[in-house]
């Protein structure tokens, strides 16, 4: 089975000054349809970095990664954007949805990217906001929406696109522990029902039970072989105190 992303010798340098900061040393790391992996590490480790290079959202120093089979280290910048919108979906832990469009709007404008629009576009939309359980909430601004609603309409654009490949930075960061488990319940079924490859960056020990395979990074490598889940159970600990109650 050919591998949704495979990295290999994967390294990023940051120019500080005449040292810099190499923030990702020799990534080797296969992602396969079907499965949801969770990359976890300290703060600091490379964890979003090496997400946002898989996503074509940074550029890689040295080293090899393809997305879905396709090589994009060394790729011109101009086409990098063609690969993230035909084969990846992106969920930022900021939300980025744009603040003077309503939820159903965010969510179309990627359809629009993908030159779905007008009738069909909303009714995507509506679709995919209902699957997330905002159907009530397509005319909502993310000004009148909770953190937890935010990240379902961002989870919802994510989708629009039909990706084989699904990237989320801290997707349960600002979600209580109902919310948490609900965008994990739908980040699994990507995977297993969909076949879809999903990565997931968290620090959060609740979403463990979730993953497959938990890869963890430490000062910009692999810190220890691959592993497989831990035992259901830990998403059911309470967020920390400061997350609850923005669902």
């Amino acid at each position: 089975m050919q591998s949704a992303i495979s990295v290999r010798e994967l390294t990023k340098k940051y120019e500080e000054g005449s040292a810099g900061t190499l923030a990702l040393r020799g990534i080797d790391l296969d992602v396969h349809p079907g499965e949801l992996l969770l990359l976890m590490g300290p703060s600091g480790s490379g964890k979003t970095t090496l997400l946002s290079i898989m996503g074509c959202i940074l550029t890689a120093t040295s080293g090899s990664v393809r997305v879905a089979g396709k090589e994009v280290v060394g790729m011109r910048e101009k086409d990098l954007p063609g690969i993230r919108l035909q084969h990846i979906g992106f969920v930022f832990q900021g939300f980025n949805l744009f603040p003077t469009l309503t939820a159903g709007e965010n969510v179309e404008l990627m359809l629009d990217l993908k030159k779905i629009s007008g009738a069909k576009a909303k009714g995507r939309a509506q679709e995919l906001l209902e699957q997330v359980g905002l159907a009530n909430k397509y005319s909502s601004f993310p000004a009148d929406l909770s953190g937890g609603q935010k990240q379902r309409v961002a989870i919802a654009r994510a989708l629009a696109g039909d990706p084989q490949i699904i990237l989320a930075d801290e997707p349960t960061a600002a979600l209580d522990s109902h919310t948490g488990r609900t965008v994990m319940e739908m980040m699994s079924g990507l995977a297993h029902k969909r076949d879809r490859a999903v990565v997931i960056v968290s620090h959060d020990s609740r979403v463990v039970s979730f993953a497959d395979r938990i890869v963890r990074i430490e000062d910009g490598a692999v810190a220890a072989p691959e592993q497989e889940s831990v035992p259901a159970g830990l998403l059911t600990q309470s967020l920390p105190q400061a997350a609850v109650g923005l669902a």
